[in-house]
């Protein structure tokens, strides 16, 4: 059982600018996972920070719960140009993620948005909404617990897969429904696949394959992370998932570009960087989990 005090506690560290981004960011994570409107209102609150990846990921964590009582807060972050494009993205796909109709002329609207990252999430959050009103019910995401912002194509051939991955002909949606299913059925040759588009599509794109590839956990992909966190012309909010899918991938093969990039002149990539090498610090710990916040309150000295 876990106490409204305890929830405090863990919301007032998300909030506090002092604390290392790394603690912040497990709070976070712990409270996505206690849920409720206490948590919601914590993370709600931290948007006012100034770390354009922690604010991407407070949007992040929020769809991901699935709870309508985050809606508010998300349609204010979309609405507001004052912040960072990679941020408004993401909340736009969590407002996808949650997958309440109520919001399916707010997105149509930001499908014109003139940041074309903001219109092609609120496009594919668009579709997302139509997909599940057609199909009644959230799709099967395999193994994975995330809640994606396309359902997984039904093909399973990695070979055409591939094919509608890297077809830039073909719509946004059905791309990502390609790279979903190549996350599901993982394997070296699909993660080659996904790693291919690393070097195709527009930025919005090639995060989300650095994100899945991120989700897959295939050493087989890091020498094209490696190289898209390098490449200085590479969109910020491409190298930030690329870096941090080479902390979740966890191989000593990582180490050395996370610490390289550690102090990247690039704020995001270089939180993305410090994030990371604290991940893989803990995918290569005892650990039982990330989101560790609710042990380490429980563990501190009273």
């Amino acid at each position: 059982m876990v106490t409204e005090q305890e929830v405090e506690a863990i919301g007032r560290t998300l909030v506090d600018p002092k604390q290392p981004l790394q603690t912040r960011f497990r709070a976070l994570f712990t409270l996505r996972g206690l849920g409720g409107p206490g948590a919601i209102s914590w993370i709600s609150q931290a948007f006012s920070d100034d770390s354009a990846l922690l604010k991407h990921e407070l949007a992040y964590c929020l769809g991901q719960m699935q709870d309508a009582r985050a809606i508010p807060v998300l349609v204010d972050v979309l609405r507001d140009t004052c912040q960072e494009p990679m941020v408004r993205h993401e909340a736009g796909e969590a407002l996808g993620a949650i997958g309440n109709p109520e919001v399916l002329e707010l997105l149509k609207e930001y499908s014109t948005d003139p940041i074309v990252e903001v219109a092609e999430t609120c496009q594919l959050a668009v579709q997302r909404l139509e997909w599940l009103r057609q199909h009644c019910g959230e799709p099967v995401t395999g193994s994975y617990l995330s809640v994606d912002p396309a359902p997984p194509a039904e093909e399973r051939d990695v070979g055409r897969l591939r094919a509608v991955l890297l077809d830039e002909s073909q719509p946004l949606f059905e791309r990502y429904r390609a790279m979903f299913a190549l996350r599901n059925a993982g394997g070296q040759e699909a993660a080659l696949a996904l790693a291919e588009g690393l070097r195709c599509g527009s930025a919005l794109f090639r995060h989300e394959v650095g994100y899945v590839l991120g989700q897959l956990q295939h050493e087989a992909a890091v020498p094209q992370l490696v190289a898209a966190l390098a490449r200085p012309a590479e969109s910020p909010m491409v190298r930030h998932e690329c870096a941090e899918a080479l902390g979740a991938i966890a191989r000593p093969s990582c180490l050395a570009a996370l610490r390289a990039h550690s102090a990247d002149p690039e704020r995001v990539v270089r939180e993305s960087c410090q994030v990371a090498l604290d991940m893989y610090e803990h995918e290569n710990a005892a650990a039982f989990q990330y989101a560790d916040g609710l042990e380490q309150l429980r563990r501190a000295p009273c």
